[in-house]
C-alpha cells in the first residue's frame, strides 16, 4: 500500500519523537469547560450535546470570560470549543490573554457533520494541527430542544453503524466518532459512558477519518440539494449513487494530490452505508454560513464539485450569499483512471 506524507506531517512526527515518549500524555474525563458563542443566535446544539454527555458538573463560558484556575480538583482540564466554525478564527486570533493562551493545549476542537464542518485550515493558521491537540470527528447526533421525555433536551445518540465483517471475522464500522490528542481518553470515556463508539487514534489517522467524513458531508448534501423536491441522504444513496460515487472519487483524488491525505480502502462502502443506514430524514442542505467549511475546502480544481455548486446557485437559488468558484474552463491533464470496475467493498455495482 502506498504511503503519502508531506513536510508538515514529517515535522510533527519528528517533534513527537524528540520528546522521548512512547505515546502522548492522556488526561481522564472530569469537570470541563465548554466555550460557547457570545452571540445567542450562534449558540448551537454542540453545547447541549457536550453538556448532555457529561456528568452535570461542566462549566459553560463565553470567550470573554475568565478560565477557572482549577475545576473540580484539577488544575488541568479539557476546554471544549463549542463555537460555530465561522467564529473560530476570530476566537483564536483574539487569544491575547495569557490565561487563555497558556491553556491552548487543553482545547478540544470538533469536526464533521452539518454543524462542525472542516476547521483544519483555521487551526493550521494558528499552529494547532499537531499530535498533542485534541480533536474529535463527530459521530453522534446533535440534540434538539424538547425531544426528550418531559420536553427536555434528548441526549446525543451514536450514529455509527456496523457494516459487516472483514476477512479475519472482525466487525467493520462506519461513521464512528474518533479522537486524537492530549484529552482523547477523556473524550472517548465521555462518549463510551453514553453508549457512543469512539476510537482513540494518532493525529495522522484521525486526519484521514476527518477528511473521509468531510467527503460524506459535502457529497451527499451537494448531490441531494439540487433536486426539485426535498431529498435526504438515504435518497441520494438509493437514487443518485453514480453521481455521488463519481464526486467522492474526484474529491478523494484531489485530497491525495493536494493535502497528502490518502483515504483507507473501502471508504466508498463506508460512506454509502452511513447514508443508507442513518440518512433517512436527514435532509440535504447547503447553508451559506457553512460553505467555506463544508464545500469550499477541497484542494485542486474539483470540476464536478464546482459544476454542482454553480448549478445550485444559478438554477436552484441556493448559496446566494457566497462567491462560488467558477467551473474551470480547462484541465491541466486527463483525470486519472480511478473508476475501472466495481470499487465498493460491499460488492454493490
Amino acid at each position: 500500500m502506498a504511503t503519502w506524507s508531506n513536510g508538515q506531517a514529517i515535522k510533527e512526527y519528528q517533534d513527537f519523537l524528540s520528546t522521548g515518549k512512547s505515546e502522548l500524555e492522556k488526561g481522564e474525563d472530569g469537570p470541563s469547560v465548554i466555550v460557547q458563542s457570545s452571540n445567542p443566535n450562534n449558540v448551537f446544539a454542540l453545547t447541549d450535546a457536550i453538556i448532555g454527555l457529561g456528568g452535570g458538573n461542566d462549566l459553560v463560558l463565553n470567550p470573554s470570560d475568565s478560565l477557572p484556575a482549577t475545576l473540580g480538583d484539577r488544575s488541568s482540564y479539557p476546554i471544549y470549543i463549542a463555537l460555530p466554525p465561522y467564529e473560530l478564527k476570530e476566537f483564536l486570533k483574539n487569544l491575547n490573554d495569557d490565561e487563555w493562551k497558556s491553556r491552548a493545549e487543553d482545547f478540544v476542537f470538533f469536526s464533521g457533520g452539518k454543524l462542525c464542518g472542516v476547521v483544519e485550515p483555521v487551526l493550521r493558521e494558528f499552529g494547532m494541527c499537531r499530535d498533542s491537540m485534541t480533536q474529535v470527528v463527530v459521530g453522534f447526533s446533535m440534540p434538539l430542544p424538547g425531544t426528550g421525555f418531559g420536553g427536555t433536551t434528548k441526549k446525543p445518540e451514536d450514529l455509527s453503524c456496523m457494516i459487516g465483517h472483514d476477512a479475519q471475522g472482525e466487525e467493520k464500522w462506519a461513521g464512528e466518532s474518533q479522537t486524537c490528542g492530549k484529552w482523547n481518553a477523556a473524550v472517548a470515556s465521555r462518549l463510551h459512558e453514553n453508549g457512543i463508539r469512539c476510537k482513540t487514534v494518532f493525529y495522522r489517522e484521525w486526519r484521514r477519518a476527518m477528511w473521509e467524513r468531510a467527503i460524506f458531508d459535502c457529497v451527499f448534501n451537494v448531490v441531494g440539494s439540487v433536486r426539485q423536491e426535498k431529498t435526504d441522504h438515504a435518497d441520494v444513496a438509493m437514487f443518485y449513487e453514480l453521481e455521488a460515487s463519481d464526486l467522492m472519487w474526484e474529491l478523494a483524488n484531489n485530497l491525495r494530490g493536494g493535502l497528502a491525505v490518502t483515504l483507507i480502502y473501502g471508504f466508498e462502502d463506508r460512506l454509502f452505508s452511513i447514508a443508507e443506514m442513518r440518512g433517512k430524514d436527514d435532509i440535504c442542505e447547503l447553508p451559506d454560513v457553512m460553505f467555506d467549511y463544508s464545500q469550499n475546502i477541497f484542494p485542486g480544481q474539483c470540476r464536478m464539485l464546482k459544476e454542482y455548486l454553480n448549478y445550485a446557485k444559478d438554477q436552484c437559488g441556493l448559496l446566494q450569499g457566497v462567491n462560488v468558484p467558477p467551473v474551470p474552463t480547462q484541465l491541466d491533464g486527463l483525470p486519472p483512471k480511478t473508476r475501472q470496475g466495481n470499487l465498493r467493498a460491499d460488492g454493490v455495482i
